[in-house]
């Protein structure tokens, strides 16, 4: 592995690195020194920053790396597949690498999917799945993408590419900070100028949203597949849902694409962006759910 100096910001204790696997530069951060090792996974619009207050929590008794997931951050957003089930060979190549599995995986967001698809197709990678305001197409995402009924009119734009740039490259600090934190944020001040900041530089980059296209577009497109993975090769990891401003929603998607036994958290008063928003609630329930599962 590569140690690097970061592009952008940091904090103390944590330590960043790049590695070529699957065809895609990835950056990732690392801390702590013992432990059973944690996996972190970023959804939209964020990069492993979203993380930046919580690694500190679980690092003190785990060893943690926090990917930017490829097209996303600091990791390469070369001209190639996005989609899900690319990134699901990208995050088992990246666990090959570290050589440091089998991991806990924490998914938030968008970045269900990818986790839900290494989590079947290699069990081999993971101790345990947290899933954290996060939702399956085929099991109930599409919802979220139905205007008409609610949904959110930004997953068409970022399916779409030249649509993308033609309403959001330029446009970023506008986005992030007068739309999509704003919208989906419970706790006052916990997404912070230093956040947007972060978030804008590396969504800013040449190519910068590439990820959320491959990724917005396959979730309009996979629900099929996913639930013959669901019949064909089930998930048979320990699950912990994380709610919070999805309300049960992501207890109500794992309950029905999972066949065991899922153990469930609710954050009250919290967004969306439970990472950001309430960092030491969300470390104590991986926490307690981690021990439950190494034990």
């Amino acid at each position: 592995m590569t140690v690097t100096i970061p592009s952008g910001r940091t904090i103390a204790g944590v330590t960043h690195h790049l590695a070529d696997v699957n065809g895609a530069e990835l950056h990732y951060a690392a801390a702590g020194s013992s432990g059973t090792p944690l996996l972190l996974v970023h959804g939209f619009p964020e990069t492993w920053w979203a993380f930046h207050t919580l690694i500190p929590l679980l690092a003190e008794t785990h060893r943690v790396f926090a990917v930017d997931l490829p097209g996303f951050g600091d990791s390469s957003t070369a001209q190639g597949d996005y989609d899900s089930a690319t990134m699901a060979r990208t995050l088992h190549a990246l666990i090959e690498h570290l050589d440091v599995g089998p991991v806990h995986i924490t998914a938030q967001d968008i970045s269900g999917s990818t986790v839900f698809r290494l989590a079947s197709t290699h069990p081999e990678d993971l101790l345990s799945v947290t899933a954290i305001e996060t939702g399956l197409p085929g099991f109930g995402w599409e919802a979220f993408a139905d205007v008409a009924h609610g949904g959110a009119w930004h997953i068409g734009v970022l399916a779409e590419p030249a649509i993308t740039e033609m309403l959001l490259t330029g446009r970023e600090r506008e986005f992030f900070a007068d739309y999509a934190f704003p919208s989906m944020t419970a706790v006052a001040a916990a997404i912070t100028k230093a956040d947007i900041d972060e978030f804008v530089r590396t969504y800013s980059r040449p190519h910068g949203f590439r990820g959320a296209n491959g990724l917005y577009r396959s979730l309009l497109s996979e629900g099929d597949e996913l639930r013959a993975l669901v019949e064909s090769t089930p998930v048979t990891a320990p699950v912990l849902t994380v709610g919070a401003g999805g309300g049960d929603f992501t207890r109500a998607t794992m309950a029905q694409a999972v066949p065991g036994v899922i153990r469930s958290v609710r954050l009250e008063g919290v967004g969306h962006y439970a990472a950001l928003e309430a960092p030491d609630r969300v470390a104590s329930a991986v926490l307690d759910f981690v021990a439950a599962v190494d034990a």
